[in-house]
């Protein structure tokens, strides 16, 4: 008798455990900057600009590291937050692990007031998906080099954080058309936009860190 050539494919819900920074101020904290890693980094790397940022020493600071760990070339660890392989429920579990990671923060700090969300490259889509769908009500994200992802862009943004989006003048990737179109589906829902050019590529300058610093004041002291 020939075995039928089928395969079923099937989904089942796990748990795994992710790792999260957090870099308290000397007092007690009444705002909270939530951050995301771009590809190929981890939470150390976005904690490191995040602590550059001016005025950051007043805020808690946290960096979420993406639940998909690999290997570089040279043998260190580095993460990516998903691929296009089962991306929809890829995209539910990363909300809810950025949605248990700032309740726990708040249950740890419960002086916290106030939140914002920062992201950088392909962390800038998990910024934009925690303030739409993780459940916490946030003042402020912070996009640099990268765009609004499209589950964003067609959901409901009424009460969406005031957003700062950052594009240096020799960016690749996140090119003028894609800022374009971000502040055209942003502000077509109401949300408060704005752009920041700055000189330098796929990356933190100090232009844009003193932009973000000014920017995340107005909207957390």
């Amino acid at each position: 008798m020939t075995r039928p050539e089928t395969t079923e494919t099937h989904r089942i819900a796990t748990q795994v455990h992710g790792t999260y920074l957090v870099a308290p101020p000397a007092a007690a904290p009444r705002a909270a900057v939530v951050g995301f890693h771009g590809y190929g980094e981890t939470a150390h790397d976005h904690l490191a600009a995040l602590r550059q940022v001016p005025g950051a020493e007043r805020w808690l600071l946290c960096a979420i590291q993406g639940l998909h760990p690999f290997y570089r070339r040279n043998g260190d660890v580095v993460a990516s937050w998903m691929t296009s392989f089962d991306r929809d429920n890829a995209i539910a579990d990363n909300v809810a692990y950025a949605a248990a990671v700032i309740a726990r923060l708040k249950r740890d700090h419960p002086s916290i007031e106030r939140l914002a969300f920062t992201g950088f490259s392909q962390g800038v889509a998990m910024a934009y998906r925690a303030a739409a769908h993780a459940g916490h009500p946030s003042r402020a994200l912070v996009a640099l080099a990268g765009d609004v992802p499209p589950d964003v862009a067609d959901a409901d943004l009424r009460g969406f954080p005031r957003v700062l989006i950052g594009r240096g003048s020799g960016e690749t990737w996140y090119t003028q058309a894609k800022l374009a179109s971000d502040l055209e589906v942003l502000g077509a829902k109401g949300v408060e936009v704005e752009a920041a050019a700055f000189a330098g590529g796929h990356e933190w300058t100090p232009a844009f860190l003193a932009r973000a610093g000014g920017f995340l004041r107005t909207a957390l002291d």
